[in-house]
């Protein structure tokens, strides 16, 4: 944007050099504008009143929000059940219950202006290391991943042991315990409770479950190596000295150890410890809206109901479209269901390998 005296200054130089014999074309070349240019502001009193973009008056589009929708975006963001919520799950949850007040990029924008959009947690970012071997998973009850973390207690160097079990394919925690010991035993089990519940005994042995953990003691002990052969499940186990092949269970805990609910200055005993697991299982698996499964939750999932829900979704947000096509540049949101899940995918040809199987219902948009 060129000021109201380097417009004049500019146009003085060029018509002398015009007179002294000079093309227009080449004299404007010079002072770096195009002859279009100065032909503009000689036409529309340029030079006189300079560039009147900044000053000029713009319409509100016509497919703006208007004051009273974005009253009720701050109104909705700021009930207590989505204080700790973005708005990439705030939307997701209200679509469940059959309302549409605008996109996630809305909500954002308002949140924005209102200055309630910042970092929340104590998290960092992730560093990124080669990938191993991959593990797909097509259905409910192929690939498991376990961990083990701590659980701090009030008293210092006290530590509880969360023994936890992932369906990799729904994010289902389908087995969990908290003890007072790290012991093989706990972690055997977990494993053979778990196997019983999901009913794998009723699946051939040759299609059962994989089980990947890391390279931990106790989920390398020759008792839990005994009870998966017992079960017929296959063990799995990350790379050595390689902390993040286990990224499910990995991104489960730093989501457990984040909740408000969580006790930053420790468990007062097992009874609390184990307590505070019951009601975060419950939460991830029947509260929580997955990102990585279209925001519905794992039960669903793993019952097989994702399909349904994200149809209807879809039905609601075309419907929303409908009502006021001038928001919408692009297709809606893509709610067709998540198909295979791989573990550590490291080969391409592994996963399109899988393709044939896995359960997918495509939705158009």
């Amino acid at each position: 944007m060129i000021g109201l005296e380097d417009r004049q200054e500019h146009a003085c130089n060029i018509e002398a050099a015009c007179q002294a014999g000079a093309r227009l074309t080449e004299a404007c070349k010079v002072v770096g504008i195009a002859a279009r240019t100065l032909q503009c502001w000689k036409a529309q009193d340029g030079l006189v009143s300079g560039d009147g973009r900044p000053d000029a008056v713009r319409p509100v589009p016509a497919h703006a929000l208007t004051p009273e929708e974005r009253e009720q975006i701050m109104s909705v963001a700021n009930e207590p059940r989505f204080a700790d919520l973005p708005p990439a799950r705030i939307v997701p949850m209200l679509a469940d219950e059959g309302q549409y007040i605008a996109s996630e990029s809305s909500f954002q924008r308002v949140l924005r202006a209102q200055g309630q959009t910042r970092h929340r947690g104590r998290a960092k970012a992730p560093r990124q290391s080669r990938p191993p071997s991959t593990h797909v998973a097509t259905a409910e009850r192929q690939l498991w991943s376990w961990d083990m973390t701590y659980l701090p207690a009030q008293v210092a160097g006290r530590w509880f042991y969360l023994y936890l079990i992932l369906d990799v394919f729904s994010r289902k925690i389908v087995g969990f315990e908290v003890h007072d010991s790290d012991d093989a035993d706990h972690a055997a089990r977990l494993v053979q409770r778990t196997a019983l519940a999901e009913g794998i005994h009723a699946v051939p042995r040759e299609d059962r479950s994989v089980l990947h953990g890391d390279n931990g003691a106790t989920l390398k002990a020759t008792t839990v190596l005994a009870m998966l052969h017992w079960l017929g499940v296959k063990p799995s186990y990350s790379r050595p000295r390689v902390s993040d092949d286990n990224a499910f269970v990995e991104s489960l805990f730093r989501t457990a150890k984040y909740r408000p609910e969580f006790p930053t200055k420790g468990f007062a005993d097992l009874k609390a410890a184990r307590e505070w697991a019951h009601r975060f299982v419950h939460w991830y698996n029947h509260e929580h809206r997955h990102s990585g499964i279209r925001y519905v939750s794992p039960a669903q999932r793993h019952a097989g109901e994702d399909a349904t829900i994200l149809k209807a979704l879809h039905e609601l947000y075309v419907k929303a479209r409908e009502r006021n096509p001038a928001r919408w540049a692009r297709d809606t949101r893509n709610w067709s269901p998540i198909g295979a899940v791989t573990l550590n995918p490291e080969r391409k040809a592994i996963v399109q390998a899988h393709a044939g199987g896995q359960r997918k219902q495509q939705i158009a948009a």
